[in-house]
């Protein structure tokens, strides 16, 4: 059982450690995995607005951006530490797996330059799971929450494709097959809303095929738990106001109008 004794950010001065303990436990609790794509942002909208997460995987270099309790990091850490260049990530994860901090690096292999790093339970979770499809290092922190039976997998940064870019990165339908094992066991699945995953960013009416060429398109809705389909048409559309926007200032007191 690994456990998590510090969280950490990278500041500009270096690692800054919190006296802040953990433990390993996570059953029944929520998890933010937040990698590199760009609805990374809206995982920093989320703590600004004071969502709780009880424990934040960084996913690689993420690692030296945000507070973090654990890290993903499959590429054995050689990777990093004897190349002068292994990508665009090659720097801050050369600081962070050289960095001790008391905060499990999960690898595909221990490294004794680096203090941090722990071999990921590739064992145990097969044997929980019973699935050995994991073809990139997002896939192994689904698959490890769901091994650890957690309430909540919410996912910022985790795109792969992205709009007006004629590529897109390898592994998400290994991350969406894992998903949908997390959803059969009962985890609920958050996605920040400009992902790719599971056609999050996809408008509502062009989400079903076949029905998304209809004149008047199916689409599907989430009403007290139940899915629901109805036509695009009898959807209520938001409601159109003149009235002036609402300023509310610092003391953040909704409601209240600042005449100007």
């Amino acid at each position: 059982m690994v456990k998590v004794k510090k969280i950490v950010m990278l500041t500009e001065t270096g690692y800054l450690e919190s006296d802040d303990s953990k433990g390993n436990d996570v059953k029944d609790k929520s998890v933010a995995i937040v990698g590199l794509g760009n609805s990374f942002s809206e995982y920093i909208l989320a703590k600004i607005r004071s969502e709780h997460f009880d424990e934040v995987w960084a996913i690689n270099a993420m690692s030296g951006v945000i507070y973090h309790d654990k890290v993903f990091m499959m590429d054995p850490p050689s990777r990093f530490l004897d190349q002068k260049f292994a990508g665009k990530q090659t720097d801050i994860m050369k600081q962070r797996l050289e960095a001790k901090l008391n905060i499990p690096i999960f690898s595909c292999i221990l490294d004794e330059r680096c203090p941090d790093v722990v071999e990921y339970p590739l064992q145990e979770v097969l044997e929980k799971t019973k699935y050995a499809y994991l073809n990139n290092t997002v896939a192994y922190s689904i698959a490890y929450a769901v091994a650890q039976e957690v309430s909540d997998i919410h996912l910022y940064g985790i795109d792969f494709t992205h709009k007006n870019v004629s590529f897109a990165e390898a592994g998400r339908g290994c991350c969406e097959f894992w998903l949908a094992i997390a959803t059969a066991k009962g985890i609920k699945i958050h996605i920040a809303h400009n992902s790719s995953l599971l056609d999050t960013n996809v408008p509502d009416d062009q989400k079903l095929y076949g029905y998304h060429r209809l004149d008047d398109p199916i689409v599907s809705t989430v009403t007290q738990g139940s899915m629901l389909i109805t036509r695009k048409s009898k959807l209520e559309p938001p409601n159109p106001t003149d009235e002036k926007p609402n300023i509310v200032g610092r003391e953040d007191i909704a409601g209240v109008t600042y005449e100007e």
